[in-house]
């Protein structure tokens, strides 16, 4: 892979206190090959350690959002390849890497998102969708299970009577079924999708970070928790939440009854 095709298939845009990544590989919707792999790998690295981004926005160029794996890479591969070894390598570190991200991450489904991809999105914080969008689980059609997090992500989103019959069936669901099910936050008109997203974006990018980043922590470990170990953790995470500069700025703001400044500062 050279550096050319890293670049290339991702794409960076840089606004003052978030970033915009758009998987570039429009001519394949937008499937995950290596080198897109080491780019959003690189990427993600790259943003979580910048002070100045405080948020990210997920697209993808063209018709499509993501179509899962690049099934073209595997053509005339051994029959004993092992499958297990991309997952352990590439897609389970690109979904650990964004859930663990101390900052928000906005996906906006501008079209199909399919196998890992439809996974890929459910990984972030808040997804976006335009109307004409669609969710698939298509694992079964080639064979495969679900992968990238999606027995995780699914069945904790809609259930697992819609979750089995959606990974089983492989059937898409629409933007606006997803968003009735609680799959994905909100369905818009496709002229909509970019200026929401963004809008997203910047708004999660001017909240207090921290909190958020604290928020994330707590949301990712609650579905493994008990209440009783959930509630311990709610309360050391608010002892770190009321040390930081945003906090007090928030009740500075609310006696005085203005609009908060919040830096994102701990």
């Amino acid at each position: 892979m050279s550096q050319s095709d890293a670049e290339n298939c991702l794409l960076i845009e840089r606004h003052p206190s978030w970033a915009k990544l758009t998987l570039n590989r429009p001519s394949k919707r937008n499937a995950f090959n290596t080198a897109l792999h080491h780019a959003l790998h690189a990427a993600f690295d790259e943003l979580g350690a910048d002070e100045s981004c405080r948020a990210v926005l997920l697209t993808g160029a063209g018709a499509g959002f993501c179509s899962g794996a690049d099934l073209s890479d595997r053509v005339g591969i051994s029959e004993t390849f092992d499958l297990g070894v991309p997952i352990d390598t590439l897609y389970n570190p690109l979904i650990r890497r964004i859930r663990a991200l101390r900052k928000p991450v906005v996906a906006a489904v501008n079209g199909a998102a399919a196998g890992a991809g439809a996974n890929l999105a459910l990984a972030c914080d808040i997804v976006i969708a335009a109307k004409s969008a669609f969710f698939m689980q298509a694992f079964s059609k080639i064979g495969l299970i679900p992968d990238c997090g999606g027995t995780y992500f699914l069945p904790r989103l809609v259930g697992d009577a819609r979750a089995r019959a959606s990974m089983m069936l492989a059937e898409p669901i629409s933007a606006e079924r997803a968003a009735e099910w609680g799959m994905i936050w909100q369905a818009v008109e496709d002229a909509d999708l970019t200026s929401t997203a963004e809008a997203l974006t910047a708004r999660l990018a001017a909240m207090p970070t921290q909190s958020l980043a604290l928020t994330k922590q707590a949301l990712n470990a609650s579905g493994g928790n008990g209440m009783a170990t959930q509630l311990d953790l709610e309360r050391d995470l608010q002892r770190i939440a009321g040390r930081t500069a945003d906090y007090r700025e928030g009740v500075a703001a609310f006696v005085e009854k203005r609009v908060p400044n919040f830096t994102g500062e701990a």
